[in-house]
């Protein structure tokens, strides 16, 4: 076990449900320093674990463990953290209860606060559904959230991110003919047709077009169809994707009582620097999305990643995305934020 667990105890969800004995896996890089300021939270996405976020952590790097200490929080339903497929009856599986990504944050402030006495934020990063925890963390706590760096990640999960999101559930509920009362007779052979279904929104036309699967060893659309989409996707638990998933859906910074829907206002509320880096081709978690949100951030820059990889531009496969990533850490870590 390469992770570290805090445990919270008995937690109240957003939903009103109580989780018991709830706890966040998490992986720590760097050391905290003496004024406990050199701290960077970067949250896992969707179906992702803190392995997947390592890509962006090492020497020389804007997440370098010499001068930053980075904390990794696995996302809730996630596998490691308290998810459908580690629980114990009466919440395990289908039963597991609907964690938002408020729930998230609110206890990922409970592991930064309690477990390290930490209370100011270097920077928040996050890809996808880390993105917006990135943003969820500068609007739930403005005066601790120095910098955020959202990448492929949108601030609330917009009408058609939703439908895609949907389309993605799809194949498992009619793999019980739609009858939520079978759900736990799902299997993670049922996971290859949801791999089908994201191949389509991954990456951009223009990659399929180009061919850039070729680049990543695979000699033809079918070997790539299988060996990256249906392998990953039927590595995961049915119930811990339907559970992110959930999460995923109903994703807004506002819906909370701090806000109470007014999302404009959770987004002129970020103090933080933000830098805003979405995928230009990203099809579901758009740039034209972001460059709207960007621009209610007080102190936001709107730089989208120039990639024709799609949403995984933020992934860390393509090495001139990455570096436009690591870049622009940098920069935004360089720049003063008074104190």
């Amino acid at each position: 076990m390469d992770y570290e667990i805090f445990d919270m105890g008995d937690v109240t969800l957003q939903s009103g449900v109580t989780l018991p004995s709830a706890f966040l896996a998490y992986k720590t890089y760097g050391r905290l320093n003496e004024k406990k300021d050199n701290v960077i939270i970067y949250p896992t996405g969707f179906g992702d674990q803190h392995v997947q976020n390592e890509w962006l952590i090492g020497d020389g790097m804007a997440l370098d463990p010499q001068n930053y200490f980075i904390i990794v929080p696995n996302l809730l339903g996630n596998g490691l953290s308290s998810s459908p497929s580690n629980t114990p009856p009466p919440f395990d599986r289908a039963n597991f209860p609907q964690v938002t990504i408020y729930d998230n944050v609110q206890f990922q402030h409970r592991l930064v606060t309690e477990k390290f006495g930490i209370q100011k934020i270097a920077l928040v990063v996050g890809w996808s559904m880390g993105g917006i925890q990135a943003f969820q963390w500068g609007a739930s706590y403005p005066d601790m959230v120095e910098r955020i760096a959202p990448f492929a990640g949108v601030a609330k999960t917009w009408p058609q991110t939703y439908v895609v999101l949907d389309g993605m559930k799809a194949p498992l509920m009619a793999a019980i003919g739609f009858d939520s009362s079978k759900l736990n007779q799902l299997t993670s052979a049922d996971m290859r047709a949801v791999g089908r279904v994201y191949a389509g929104w991954g990456v951009s036309q223009a990659f399929y077009r180009e061919e850039l699967y070729r680049e990543l060893g695979f000699d033809s659309l079918t070997d790539f169809m299988t060996g990256v989409w249906e392998d990953s996707f039927m590595k995961m638990d049915p119930h811990n994707v339907l559970a992110m998933l959930w999460t995923g859906q109903h994703a807004d910074i506002s819906a909370n009582p701090s806000y109470n829907g007014d999302f404009d206002k959770a987004l002129k509320s970020i103090k933080a620097l933000a830098f805003v880096m979405p995928g230009s081709t990203d099809l579901f978690c758009s740039a034209d999305d972001n460059e709207y949100e960007a621009k209610f951030i007080p102190n936001a820059v709107f730089n989208p990643i120039e990639s024709i990889w799609g949403h995984f531009a933020g992934r860390g496969i393509n090495s001139d995305d990455n570096k436009f990533i690591d870049d622009n850490l940098k920069r935004l870590l360089a720049l003063s934020t008074n104190g």
